[in-house]
């Protein structure tokens, strides 16, 4: 009797630690997904030629930092408080950045969708002034430097207008006096935090949608003015870093150039590598992409 008792908790003892020990692996493995690496399969072909369909990225969540917030919350789709810890560098112009689309349900409003990401090249960081001259990004004025994919917006430089359709070629903030379009954009200020930035009508056009998010009001123009109900907004102190990104195929992706600006707390992490890619078509192994890195 005493045998078969001491062979039950020897048994019992042997699948306690079995459990515990496959518990701190789930666990540990969960707590690296969510803030130190995460795979990304692409779907569309918007990163053509750096990144294509049926890729799948490692992305970096170290390098600017990992996100510390409620993630019940969030995916229930509530507003979450986020913090970032320090990470190690710090987004940089034509880094590819994977991050949660900015507007998820609605065009109008800023709201961050677990599981709705885009992936795109980072062509201007906070205090830019990001101008589009006929197709070329410029940035400060530098026409040397070359952010995005420059053979691309060569490419496009040459398409006339008539060759788009008007969804494509119009971009935000689709006013028609501005007439900012994806050859002609700009000049736009890209607020870093501490800004505090005079609103006159093209700030108010271009920054309504992000004070917004920040602030939590529900604002509206008038005569050029932005109001929250009736009190004037006429200058306003940004509280977060803002970017603006950049698909690689630049006659066709939904990217800056049609919804505004990225804030910083939708950012998930880096694109490091291409760690396997799938033909969506055929779903043979793209062998040659195996562990590709990302230029």
């Amino acid at each position: 009797m005493i045998n078969k008792r001491q062979q039950f908790r020897k048994v019992a003892n042997t699948a306690l630690n079995l459990f515990n020990s496959i518990s701190i692996i789930i666990i540990g493995f969960l707590l690296l997904r969510v803030f130190v690496f995460g795979s990304y399969r692409i779907p569309t072909d918007s990163m053509i030629p750096a990144i294509i369909p049926g890729d799948y990225v490692l992305v970096n969540k170290l390098a600017y930092g990992a996100r510390l917030f409620n993630l019940f919350d969030a995916l229930e789709g509530k507003r979450v408080k986020i913090r970032r810890i320090f990470g190690y560098t710090h987004v940089k112009h034509n880094d590819v950045v994977v991050f949660h689309i900015p507007h998820p349900h609605k065009r109008d409003k800023i709201e961050m969708d677990m599981f709705k990401y885009y992936i795109k090249r980072c062509i201007g960081i906070p205090g830019d002034t990001l101008r589009i001259v006929n197709g070329i990004y410029q940035i400060n004025s530098d026409t040397v430097q070359h952010y995005g994919n420059f053979l691309a917006e060569q490419k496009l430089s040459q398409i006339s207008e008539q060759d788009f359709s008007k969804y494509l070629y119009q971009s935000f903030p689709k006013d028609t006096i501005l007439r900012w379009n994806i050859k002609n954009f700009g000049p736009m200020y890209i607020p870093s935090k501490g800004d505090c930035i005079r609103l006159g009508r093209t700030e108010t056009l271009i920054y309504k949608k992000i004070i917004e998010w920040e602030t939590g009001y529900t604002l509206h123009i008038e005569r050029d003015t932005l109001y929250n109900v009736d009190t004037p907004i006429t200058s306003y102190t940004f509280t977060h870093n803002y970017y603006f990104m950049g698909g690689d195929k630049v006659e066709n992706s939904q990217d800056s150039r049609y919804w505004g600006l990225l804030p910083d707390e939708l950012i998930i992490g880096k694109a490091s590598f291409i760690w396997k890619s799938v033909d969506p078509y055929s779903h043979q192994i793209r062998w040659k992409r195996f562990m590709k890195s990302i230029q």
